[in-house]
């Protein structure tokens, strides 16, 4: 945060304009002085550390206020306001103030109040004594304050009043000099609009779509001038109206088609999504899900998401944009996030839960993120991200067992193999087809929609196990395609090194080892995969995650204990070992002799079934359960366990509040439990049938807000709500990431980190982006700096 504000102090630095659409320059900006842009993250949302707008050049003031006046006052309502003795009586900020003094703000880290109207349009410098505290040093007693405030507004000729003068006439750009002096006629100012729409619309297509703008070459005797300036061409073909204000109107020095106007409606989109964005979440408690990745162009990124409970009771979680951060340290990324709050309107303070990927950097207890936050706010409880930790248990047990190491690494050997060339893919395609045909003709294979589709072997990644599972269940699908690539590859092959790996992965797959392994490891990753997919659900609840993660460990313990499920998962490695050939052991024979690493500590042979059983098959099962029990140490936590007993009929709820001393007072605790005794009664009551159903208190919150009487049981939904708020997978964050790759490109390397950030939120938050109506675009960008023709009213 220092290093910003020093920046900050030193001033912007004039950028001159520039731009590769050599054919389309507007022509106001010719002939003009190098203009001094600001970005969002310029603008201090804090009072306190705002330099005075007198400091700035006179030529960019107007640019600052405008920007300042878009933003707004900060005004955090739901700031927990801190009590200072003043005399026998301890007294606050109060926040009923916003509502009474629309031009007061608060600096959360001073603790103290300052007129938004004076710092704007203040005499700034050449103030007299005391003229400063609304404005650099902020007021601070807070005793017969509402006294003071109205003394600081004065007479009708009080410097304070000029000030809120001077913004209301700012705000109306219809008594701007430039307006008064460029006035122009309504028919004019009709065609504006019709023009300026007709551009919002294309970009909103292509924002949606996640398109590019622009390309290097857009002069008019181009062939392909891009997607915006072709889709324009386009648009005006097919309408008569819109061509006849875009091309036959339209006058050349307010085309609307610049780089520039682009960047700016696009940044009014964004603008406009994390608006509502912020609306939707109010007053209402969040959880903070972050993680950071580089992008294209090498840069590291820092994605924001938030969780909440929305007014229907749904749990969201929305992606509000990335942070272009120059180090991935603790520090850094709180700087980088209070920055974010501070511009978007948000308080830490509403914060009630943190997750991140697991991370150094991100978890560390001491340094990390994690404790920078809880030092602030101590609700923001940390919850691993549970699909991570199910693949670090996972990742644990291929490393742990020597047999499902090698068997794996031989699986990537594979695949790489098989896939090395086109030749090989197609001759792997083509025996699959000619088996296909084989097989349905001898009736085999039943037919129908969607069966017997084309595939091809799917690559596993280090990252996502779940990638392992489509890789061996291919595998033993395409079993004889797969070898006899591998045998041609061994009889065909100039390399004597091609030849040797065939041969050697052809030995390894004709061992009933490996197809052990495979199937083991199928029936064990269709458990765990299935549990990765719902806990990577955007409305998952930690409740059901949890019981989910408890269910899968009983499963794997039955499966590991039960003897029918050995002998079924035998039968099929024996069935499909003679299927295709391949020898099957008596299972009480002994190992070979020579198998050193076979025998037993007492230097007695192992037989086959205890080599596969406890060596493999216990092994392997044990280990997953026991990295389950230690990864999954949030599930014993006290806080998680209170949780988990959210069944009304449990005295654990009341034990749940005390974790949230400063969301229910004590005159709350006594009212929970007498609501608590009322909530029983009713849900037992024929009134509470409707609640009979429920899985889940995801379902039990949405019921709640249904059937409204959430607003009669207030603090037992306070409790569900801060429950579901808590996050359970950061899936939505790296989901950001995968969109951050459509949208900054290889050819698209060299955007910047604005851009990208409002084209990010635009197209990931597409349902929001959708209801966003064309004219509040229209009004934000208008509102944005003045403009030579304004909207018709």
């Amino acid at each position: 945060m220092e290093k910003f504000i020093e920046k900050w102090k030193k001033g912007p630095k004039p950028v001159e304009e520039k731009s590769a659409n050599k054919g389309n320059v507007n022509i106001e900006d010719r002939g003009k002085k190098p203009r001094v842009e600001f970005s969002d993250f310029e603008i201090i949302g804090d009072p306190g550390l705002r330099k005075p707008i007198d400091s700035y050049p006179y030529e960019v003031r107007d640019e600052l206020r405008r920007l300042y006046v878009a933003k707004g006052p900060t005004q955090p309502c739901d700031h927990k306001f801190p009590q200072t003795d003043s005399g026998e009586i301890r007294r606050s900020f109060q926040k009923q103030w916003f509502k009474d003094f629309t031009w007061l703000e608060y600096n959360v880290h001073k603790d103290a109040a300052f007129c938004f109207c004076c710092y704007l349009f203040g005499k700034g410098q050449n103030h007299k004594h005391g003229d400063d505290i609304f404005t650099e040093v902020g007021f601070k007693n807070w005793k017969r304050a509402k006294e003071k405030f109205r003394n600081h507004e004065g007479a009708p000729n009080s410097p304070h009043s000029g000030a809120v003068i001077q913004l209301l006439g700012f705000k109306n750009q219809r008594q701007n000099v430039e307006y008064v002096l460029s006035k122009q006629s309504s028919q004019t100012e009709i065609e504006y609009r019709a023009r300026l729409t007709a551009v919002v619309k294309v970009i909103r297509f292509l924002l949606s779509q996640g398109l590019a703008f622009r390309v290097n070459d857009e002069s008019i005797n181009s062939i392909r001038r891009g997607n915006f300036l072709e889709l324009t061409k386009w648009y005006c073909e097919e309408s008569e109206e819109v061509n006849k204000v875009m091309n036959l109107n339209a006058p050349g020095n307010n085309q609307l088609t610049p780089p520039k106007i682009q960047k700016e409606i696009v940044n009014a989109c964004a603008k406009e999504v994390r608006q509502a964005i912020v609306n939707e979440i109010g007053d209402k408690f969040f959880s903070l899900l972050v993680d950071e990745a580089r992008d294209s162009s090498v840069k590291e990124q820092l994605s924001i998401v938030l969780r909440f409970v929305n007014d229907n009771g749904e749990v969201v979680e929305r992606f509000l944009g990335v942070v272009h951060v120059s180090e991935t340290s603790a520090r850094t990324l709180k700087n980088s996030i209070d920055d974010f709050f501070a511009i978007n309107g948000l308080s830490i303070s509403q914060l009630r839960g943190q997750g991140y990927d697991g991370a150094s950097n991100m978890r560390g207890e001491l340094n990390g993120l994690k404790q920078k936050i809880l030092d602030e706010n101590k609700y923001a409880y940390y919850i691993h991200c549970f699909a991570h930790q199910l693949q670090l248990v996972l990742v644990a047990t291929s490393k742990k067992n020597a047999h499902v190491c090698s068997f794996f690494q031989y699986l990537a050997k594979i695949v790489n193999t098989v896939g090395a060339s086109c030749k090989r893919k197609d001759a792997l395609l083509q025996k699959q087809y000619n088996d296909l045909v084989k097989s349905l003709e001898s009736g085999e294979t039943a037919t129908g929609k969607g069966k017997n589709q084309e595939t091809s072997l799917a690559r596993p990644g280090d990252t996502r196990w779940g990638s392992h599972f489509k890789t061996i269940t291919r595998i033993l699908h395409m079993w004889d395609a797969v070898t006899h690539v591998l045998e041609t590859i061994y009889e065909d092959a100039d390399e004597v090194n091609s030849r040797g790996i065939a041969r050697g992965l052809i030995d390894k797959m004709w061992q009933f080892e490996f197809v052990f392994i495979a199937q083991l490891m199928v029936n064990v990753l269709a458990k765990t995969n299935t549990l990765s997919m719902c806990l990577q659900q955007r409305t998952q609840n930690i409740v059901t995650a949890i019981r989910m993660i408890k269910t899968v460990k009983e499963d794997l313990k039955k499966y590991r204990n039960d003897d029918d499920y050995w002998e079924e998962l035998l039968g099929v490695v024996t069935a499909f070992c003679v299927k295709h050939d391949i020898f099957v052991p008596n299972m009480q024979d002994p190992l070979p002799s020579r198998a050193r690493l076979y025998r037993s500590v007492d230097g007695q042979p192992k037989t086959y079934y205890h080599f596969f059983r406890r060596d493999i098959f216990f092994e392997v099962l044990d280990f997953i359960v026991k990295e389950m029990d230690d990864r999954f140490t949030e599930s014993t936590s006290e806080l998680l366990i209170c949780i988990l007993c959210l069944d009304p009929r449990d005295s654990f709820l009341l034990r749940l509040s005390e974790f949230y001393p400063d969301d229910f007072s004590i005159s709350d605790k006594f009212e929970l439990k007498a609501q608590l005794d009322t909530y029983i009664s009713y849900m037992r009551s024929s009134d509470g049938a409707a609640f009979s159903g429920l899985t889940d208190i995801g379902d039990l919150a949405k019921k709640m807000v249904e059937t409204n009487i959430h607003q009669f049981f207030t603090l037992v939904y306070r409790l569900i709500e801060l429950a579901l708020v808590l996050p359970v997978a950061s899936a939505t964050v790296e989901r950001s990431f995968s969109a951050m790759r459509t949208i900054k490109n290889d050819l698209r390397n060299r955007m910047g980190d604005e851009f990208l950030n409002d084209s990010l939120v635009c197209y990931v938050e597409q349902e929001i982006f959708k209801s966003i109506e064309n004219e509040d675009i229209l009004q934000r960008f208008q509102n944005m700096q003045t403009r030579r023709i304004k909207l018709p009213s």
